[in-house]
């Protein structure tokens, strides 16, 4: 494999959707969860408060509150780490944000720390891919507590509130699984079933039956294949969603540790994802989509009759990966591998919401932090996704004024009032925001107004003015921000990942090529001893992980501007060329685990 890189001719500045950003989509299939969580995981502390006529703490509650927004896709026994860590870490930010307000009242030094904060949150929560809602609700309570009157001999008393709600929330985001101890690995199981029968559909629609070979194959590796001609967009983009959706799924079952009976036949589900994306032509999506069917709710898992292979298969992967996905790389390589990609986006970070938060302190705005959250929420993966999160957060924000205006006069019936407006838009805020952020977000302006009104109630009109002046200058700011400091970084990740997904395709192929023809895993060649039993799985594992990142990659590339063209076809031929080896590493287990697709 030669090192020598192409040179690639500059693109022309892309163009920015503007409707596309409004379209609704399907809601998550676990909308309820997290919108239920936040209500009772907020709705406790306040209503606490409310009765110690103390609703003015209300804030310090939030900041430990709101930390059940997070993990609810990681099996239990990964989400009490994570949510433990969103907690210490809410609870570091909340710190920082307090002994700042208490040491000084500069309005200057408070917004270049919240901007400070917001860069690190971002960092920080893309690193170690937390997942939605992301940083958001970190920068929203460090900023607010920021400027929160303040002195030191109230800090710890406000922390010690913050922790309160932060174990409240914890026990909370952990207590469905007392009624569904595998609902997290049976919903990722779930999306590798449906997505590999997406994959079959598309691989049927793209390849007539009469197109493919005797071993039903020959759609990749036919006439049209060993030509190297694209198969179309839209099965190129299903293989590589459900190559990811199946590598989600593992990891999921790794993450849940300890493997009991249910969990076992959840990797044979996966199992059969991967066999149908190495067989296609031969598997039933209908088969496929029934037993992701079947693993909604409390019934018992399928358990599809197994093959000897199959079975050999699933033990060899689930020893290795055991070792995670990644072997070979320590975490600490790992955390310093990436944090360089993260640098402009923190950079785009901290440079937009102090930017922001200056303009909104020299246009005379009380609140200066609503517009540095505003630009903090702009900020994702390329400057085209921030274009179309800054429509989302304009839309959102201005028809939640109005929802607002709405609402205030039932909210200041009394404090009670308000406590239950706010619980209701939480709820409607993490019920709507998986259609569309604009949606959410018409939940969330007003809610956000409310809570300022939590230390008393204010004129709505003035609350208003502030909101929509400081959305409009935080979208505004923040993404000039972001179009000032380039990604060109973002060509050079696709290179890297080309190489690796290169290396570990020549890696694996030269692990199948060292089998003998008809053995199993482990098997000598005819002139020595072969790779050990691991060797290939360890191999295909490392090639799925390298493939999924390359397409991660190329998405978050191919929406930044200012940089050199991008190698469509290099990128074409390294996920094909992967994606066959992977399923020669499939095939290479032995003829029963096809077999079994077919069963």
């Amino acid at each position: 494999m030669s090192s020598a890189r192409p040179r690639h001719r500059a693109t022309p500045v892309r163009r920015l959707p503007l409707a596309g950003a409004l379209r609704l989509n399907r809601p998550s299939d676990i909308w309820f969860k997290p919108a239920l969580s936040v209500v009772v995981a907020v709705g406790v502390p306040n209503l606490t408060l409310l009765a110690l006529g103390r609703l003015d703490l209300a804030l310090y509650s939030m900041a430990g509150s709101l930390c059940a927004l997070y993990a609810h896709n990681l099996p239990y026994a990964a989400r009490g780490r994570a949510l433990a860590r969103v907690v210490l870490g809410m609870l570091a930010s909340v710190a920082i944000a307090l002994v700042t307000a208490s040491l000084t009242s500069s309005a200057v030094v408070l917004v270049a720390v919240g901007a400070l904060l917001a860069a690190a949150h971002k960092a920080v929560t893309d690193l170690t891919r937390i997942g939605p809602p992301g940083p958001v609700i970190f920068t929203f309570i460090s900023s607010a507590s920021l400027f929160a009157p303040q002195t030191l001999g109230q800090v710890p008393g406000h922390l010690a509130l913050a922790a309160a709600a932060g174990a409240w929330a914890w026990l909370v985001g952990m207590a469905p699984g007392l009624v569904r101890p595998h609902g997290p690995e049976r919903r990722a199981t779930a999306r590798a079933l449906n997505a590999a029968a997406g994959y079959v559909d598309a691989y049927a629609a793209v390849f007539p039956a009469g197109e493919r070979g005797e071993r039903g194959e020959r759609g990749e590796r036919g006439e049209r294949g060993e030509r190297g001609e694209e198969s179309g967009p839209g099965h190129e983009r299903a293989r590589a969603a459900a190559a990811a959706a199946v590598h989600a799924a593992w990891q999921s079952l790794l993450a849940a540790g300890a493997r009991p009976g249910p969990r076992r036949a959840l990797e044979r589900l996966v199992v059969r994802a991967e066999v149908a994306l190495a067989a296609p032509a031969d598997t039933d999506p209908a088969r496929l989509r029934t037993w992701a069917r079947d693993l909604r709710g409390t019934h018992p898992v399928p358990r599809p009759e197994p093959g000897r292979d199959a079975d050999e298969l699933l033990g060899v992967e689930v020893e290795l990966l055991a070792a995670g996905p990644a072997a070979g790389k320590s975490g600490k390589r790992r955390w310093t591998e990436g944090l360089g990609p993260l640098l402009p986006l923190a950079l785009r970070t901290a440079l937009g919401c102090a930017l922001a938060g200056y303009v909104s302190l020299a246009l005379g705005v009380g609140r200066p932090y609503w517009a540095l959250v505003t630009a903090a929420s702009l900020y994702q993966a390329n400057l085209t996704l921030t274009w179309s999160r800054g429509v989302q957060r304009v839309v959102g924000n201005l028809v939640g004024v109005l929802l607002f205006a709405a609402v205030a006069p039932l909210a200041h019936l009394g404090p009670a009032a308000l406590v239950l407006c706010c619980l209701a838009f939480n709820f409607g805020a993490e019920a709507l925001i998986t259609r569309n952020y604009w949606l959410g977000s018409v939940c969330v302006t007003p809610m956000a107004l409310l809570i300022s009104e939590f230390t008393g109630f204010q004129e709505p009109g003035g609350l208003i003015t502030d909101r929509v002046v400081d959305t409009l200058v935080g979208a505004v700011v923040g993404f000039v921000a972001a179009v000032a400091v380039t990604n060109r970084r973002a060509g050079d990740r696709i290179e890297d990942a080309l190489d690796t997904v290169e290396r570990a395709r020549e890696h694996a192929a030269r692990l199948i090529a060292a089998e003998r023809p008809g053995s199993g895993p482990g098997s000598g060649s005819g002139s020595g001893p072969g790779p050990g039993p691991g060797a290939l799985e360890a191999a295909r594992r490392r090639l799925a992980a390298a493939l999924v990142e390359l397409r991660a990659t190329i998405d978050a590339a191919s929406g930044e501007w200012w940089q050199r063209a991008l190698p469509q076809e290099r990128v074409m031929l390294a996920e094909q060329a992967g994606h066959r080896t992977l399923a020669a590493t499939v095939r290479r287990q032995g003829p029963h685990v096809l077999e079994d697709a077919e069963a």
